[in-house]
């Protein structure tokens, strides 16, 4: 990343979420949601859930009684029907005399209670069973609302989730508020990236020339520093190149056998056998070395972190790389004990770490601000997540 650059977006991409807002939508919509379901519940308990299911499901079985016998029970039709369906509707509309809407299936009862019906009739009585169906539409609303609750609530848990990442990466942000953004970390960048450039091609070199013995002894060497993380070869591959007269030969080289005939491996090695059983079955370990333990991060580490990281790589760099190299990693040893080092460390972690959004606030002074609107944005969503449980 040039100098003066920070992250930013990928040219492209769609624009970024705000947790913030987001949140304060979700809070409003909970609670929107959760006054909803509470207002039609008490309505419904106002005037009594059961006698409200009791009149809705005694409407749903007269309608359906309807709808089945409507076409075989009218005019001159079958008898039979026209008995089964008056005793079907006797059942479905024989409520109690306080049931609610109680004179609308009396209505609808008496509409039909002929000896001859037509459609007409059948109309009537569905038209007579129309104040009953406020109540199954008030159990449907509810049912609605509270969906849209359990919606809302989830919705709000997940923005709870977002908004908690918003603010730790608000936090981290303010903690740079003090960073000198105008610093100029090519004096830290250019050394540690030139040192990198360095060691990555020694390292190729190494790799290409030094027998596969040299490599894993050096491997094991730096295995023994704490600060360089290598990938120590496996035992089995390690043994035969430790004992196997091939051992002294470069690991492309073994991996260029590992793809001969047997036959013409017989010309190489003295165990064709031990090769391919060591080598090919760790091809991808031998074609993943690279010199990525030995570089130098960027951002840079802290100052002592840095200084014994660097008294760690140097014994290793000085094995393989040229001397240049090794005069740049002391250089930036150097650099990390200067009294001037983690005001430039900081402000190129800034640089690295902080999107843009975060850069700007931090640049215009602004972050504190956001960060404390973001935090009150959440005490908020807990609060009504806490006032809007439900059993």
């Amino acid at each position: 990343m040039a100098e003066g650059e920070h992250a930013t977006e990928t040219d492209g991409d769609p624009p970024e979420s705000d947790p913030v807002a987001e949140a304060g939508e979700a809070t409003a919509r909970l609670r929107e949601r959760y006054d909803e379901l509470r207002r039609i519940e008490a309505r419904i308990d106002d005037l009594g859930r059961d006698r409200i299911e009791a009149a809705a499901d005694a409407s749903r079985r007269a309608h359906r009684v309807l709808d089945q016998y409507e076409e075989d029970a009218v005019g001159t039709g079958d008898f039979g029907s026209y008995v089964q369906f008056r005793g079907a509707f006797d059942d479905a509309v024989d409520v109690d005399d306080d049931a609610l809407a109680a004179d609308a299936f009396a209505a609808a009862d008496e509409a039909v209670d002929k000896r001859r019906l037509s459609e007409r009739d059948f109309a009537a009585a569905r038209e007579a069973l129309e104040p009953v169906s406020e109540y199954v539409t008030l159990l449907e609303d509810r049912d609605e609302a509270e969906d849209a609750y359990r919606r809302a609530r989830k919705a709000a848990k997940e923005a709870r989730k977002a908004l908690d990442d918003r603010i730790d990466e608000l936090r981290e942000a303010a903690a740079m508020a003090d960073v000198d953004l105008d610093a100029d970390v090519d004096r830290l960048r250019e050394p540690i990236e030139a040192y990198n450039e360095g060691i990555r091609e020694s390292f190729r070199e190494f790799y290409r020339s030094a027998s596969a013995r040299e490599v894993f002894a050096f491997l094991d060497r730096a295995d023994g520093t704490p600060f360089v993380d290598v990938d120590v070869p496996p035992a089995d591959l390690a043994s035969y190149v430790d004992e196997y007269a091939a051992g002294e030969e470069p690991l492309p080289t073994l991996l260029e056998y590992a793809d001969y005939s047997n036959s013409k491996l017989e010309h190489y090695v003295d165990d064709p056998g031990a090769l391919r059983t060591a080598v090919a079955v760790h091809r991808t370990y031998i074609d993943r070395l690279d010199a990525e333990p030995l570089t130098l991060d960027w951002p840079p580490k802290p100052g002592d972190e840095l200084v014994y990281e660097v008294d760690e790589l140097i014994p290793l760099a000085s094995r393989i790389a040229d001397d240049e190299t090794v005069a740049t990693l002391r250089s930036v040893r150097d650099l990390a004990r200067d009294d001037d080092y983690e005001r430039l460390r900081r402000a190129a972690e800034a640089r690295e770490t902080l999107a843009e959004a975060e850069f700007e606030l931090v640049a215009s002074g602004a972050i504190d601000d956001r960060l404390r609107e973001a935090e009150r944005a959440r005490s908020l969503l807990e609060d009504v997540l806490a006032e809007t449980e439900r059993e």
